[in-house]
């Protein structure tokens, strides 16, 4: 089994990475997070023009016609520049759900805006904290009209077309529930941006009063299309997160060998080696997972579900741990504002939350390995 990725794909990372560099130094993060807009427009219709939105995209539906091994590493990139774009929103989950489940109508009236940046997607499904399960899904789809309240919804503010998952059935389990597409520039749709740890990826609420819908998907089977979707996106969301620790990992051993206390650099304390080390092997540990979750994805292996929640658990523990070492590394200097490692501490936070809580995929994992050795054992 090779887990790593071909020169080829290395070396349109490296594009990748260089674009970024240039286009997206910390200036863009912060002007997001300080400033109006939701995403830079501007960085977004770069990436597009590269080809990143549309890497995983069939051409017949105005993408690269890449694999889904590429836009790891791309998102390992945009994770490293904490590139403040829609991208895992509508990329990550409103397209991957287009082209799992949609009809040929809806990939074609979609999938090709979602790859340009003409448009941009997102999914809608939390309705309150907790571990994600059918029976806290509360909006509902009547005589092809949605009403209920979705909040938060990330990236609710500035998307065009919403993924919906909505109560279609009387009863309380997976088999109630729907998937629908849902034009967000209609009728009876209402948004309010909300307030986040992290400004440069927003959230917003979203309100939905009798909004016309499209189903997507067979009736009843939204429940299972969208864990299916929600392991592809994690494994995608590690990488970013890989991307984001490995930076701060970098940004830390440079101070650390910069810093002079004492007449020697703090990278010669013993604390600091302790801590820089224990970053290192929480990261490297969060890749091997990742690349192991990019294999199952890529081959459609049957360990898919085991791996995506190996990988999200590895590396939201890893980033957020070398959001918050950078922190310690960079001393009292590392709490201000005018240092960038507050920026990867709210990306580490806001995506240890962004497909669902870690103590939800810590659950999944721990279920669907007991899963694994009873099957094993039958």
């Amino acid at each position: 089994m090779n887990l790593d990725f071909s020169d080829d794909q290395k070396a349109l990372q490296d594009q990748v990475r260089r674009f970024l560099a240039g286009n997206c130094p910390p200036s863009v993060p912060r002007a997001v997070l300080e400033g109006p807009e939701p995403y830079d427009r501007a960085l977004y219709k770069g990436l597009a023009e590269m080809g990143v939105l549309g890497a995983a995209i069939p051409e017949a539906y105005g993408g690269v016609g890449l694999s889904t091994l590429e836009l790891c590493l791309m998102a390992e990139e945009l994770g490293r520049a904490l590139a403040p774009t829609p991208v895992a929103s509508s990329i990550y989950l409103a397209a991957e759900f287009l082209m799992q489940a949609g009809s040929e109508a809806q990939k074609r009236a979609w999938l090709p805006k979602l790859a340009s940046g003409e448009a941009v997607g997102c999914f809608a499904f939390n309705e309150g904290q907790g571990r994600m399960s059918p029976d806290k899904i509360q909006t509902q789809v009547r005589d092809g009209r949605l009403s209920g309240i979705k909040s938060p919804v990330a990236d609710g503010d500035c998307a065009d077309v919403a993924i919906v998952a909505a109560r279609t059935g009387a009863g309380a389990g997976a088999e109630a529930i729907s998937l629908f597409v849902v034009d967000l520039s209609g009728p009876g749709v209402e948004r309010q941006t909300l307030e986040s740890i992290d400004p440069s990826r927003s959230q917003a609420r979203l309100s939905f009063d009798g909004a016309p819908v499209e189903p997507l998907g067979g009736p009843g089977d939204g429940w299972r299309i969208a864990s299916q979707v929600m392991d592809r996106a994690a494994i995608l969301m590690a990488f970013e997160q890989i991307g984001g620790a490995d930076r701060a990992l970098e940004m830390a051993r440079d101070y650390a060998l910069e810093r002079m206390a004492f007449g020697r650099p703090i990278g010669s304390f013993q604390a600091i080696k302790h801590m820089l080390a224990d970053m290192y092997v929480s990261a490297t540990l969060a890749r091997s997972n990742a690349y192991y979750g990019a294999w199952a994805l890529a081959t459609g292996a049957a360990e898919l579900p085991v791996a995506a929640a190996t990988a999200r658990v590895s590396a939201t523990q890893a980033f957020l741990h070398c959001a918050k070492n950078n922190i310690q590394v960079h001393g009292g200097m590392g709490f201000t504002w005018a240092f960038d490692c507050h920026l990867f501490y709210r990306r580490a936070n806001a995506l240890a939350l962004a497909l669902g809580a870690q103590s939800t995929w810590e659950d999944l994992l721990i279920d669907r390995m007991r899963a694994g050795n009873v099957e094993a054992a039958a």
